[in-house]
């Protein structure tokens, strides 16, 4: 009797070590591929530390706090690379739009943008808890990250561009 309940125990232990092992996988190579060169020999992730190196003069207290409460429902385990992505992001709007410091209008923007569509329902809760009015931003909900159409999120410069000049 104890010897079944054993090796029934073993089953199960070792199906859930191959579901995390899986789990643990796909997740790596997610970020395999994001270290993968592109054409111009930088990987998304090259990209992203550039820009957040280059404008990180830009960043004062109050948009590092900022930034620090937006990715606050992120869960614990991901929020950093959350943070950079969006950081990444944010810092590549403020350097093409030459700011001195970098504020409300450029987090808005690039954390739209950064988060992934799947994510907006909890994005806008977010910014609703913390009174921030995001209506003049809708048009840049459709630009936003999403992983079917596997486009760089670097690449909607010319899109967020064009929306100033309107």
């Amino acid at each position: 009797m104890s010897n079944g309940i054993f090796m029934w125990g073993i089953a199960l232990w070792t199906f859930i070590m191959l579901g995390l092992m899986i789990i643990g996988g796909y997740f790596m190579f997610r970020k395999f591929l994001k270290r993968m060169p592109k054409e111009d020999g930088y990987s998304e992730l090259d990209w992203q530390d550039h820009y957040i190196e280059k404008a990180l003069p830009l960043w004062n207290d109050d948009a590092k706090a900022l930034l620090n409460e937006l990715v606050s429902p992120v869960p614990e385990i991901f929020r950093d690379v959350a943070k950079e992505r969006i950081a990444g992001r944010i810092s590549k709007i403020a350097l093409d739009e030459r700011v001195k410091t970098i504020e409300l209008d450029q987090i808005m923007k690039g954390y739209i943008i950064a988060t992934p569509k799947r994510d907006h329902k909890f994005m806008k809760k977010k910014l609703k808890e913390l009174n921030i009015d995001y209506t003049a931003y809708e048009d840049l909900f459709q630009y936003a990250d999403d992983e079917k159409q596997k486009f760089s999120i670097f690449e909607q410069t010319e899109k967020i561009n064009s929306r100033r000049t309107e």
